[in-house]
């Protein structure tokens, strides 16, 4: 029976050397999101006989994204790479409405915290559809599986 969904996902610590509460915050809600409802068909492993779920695991390596594809008993199905440098810009925008996100929360008045909100959401949809365009051919997925996946690529991202 076909079943096209990351059961599992795993970040690769040693490519994570920091993080405050507020993005490990963001990291679990991601991955809780993620594993809850998803759509994530690899093509050539679905293709192969292969249709899910998937166990998937993220590294970032020499300026590339890694995702390593599992089936849901482990093995290794293949890897799939992506160059990383069309989204150095999305990551760092990212990351500077989440600070003043994060400062807003602690002290803004309530319309302040939807302006930066807003702003943050807007970023995030932008990166949702650049994982899309940059997925495409390879994996088949929807808009909410690429912003959780985007969350987690910014996690990979952190240097301190």
């Amino acid at each position: 029976m076909s079943d096209p969904r990351i059961s599992h996902i795993e970040l690769d610590d040693a490519t994570i050397l920091w993080r405050n509460a507020d993005i490990e915050q963001e990291r679990r809600i991601a991955m809780f999101d993620l594993i809850e409802d998803n759509v994530f068909k690899p093509v050539r492993a679905f293709e192969a006989g292969h249709e899910g779920p998937y166990r998937l695991r993220l590294s970032v390596r020499d300026g590339r994204l890694s995702l390593e594809l599992c089936d849901d008993a482990g093995e290794l199905l293949e890897t799939m790479v992506l160059g990383l440098a069309r989204f150095r810009r999305p990551v760092r925008e990212y990351f500077a409405v989440c600070e003043s996100y994060y400062q807003a929360i602690r002290k803004a008045s309530a319309q302040e915290i939807e302006t930066i909100d807003m702003a943050r959401r807007g970023i995030h949809d932008a990166a949702a559809e650049l994982l899309l365009e940059r997925l495409d051919g390879k994996v088949e997925t929807d808009h909410p599986t690429a912003r959780r996946l985007f969350t987690l690529i910014c996690v990979l991202h952190i240097r301190g």
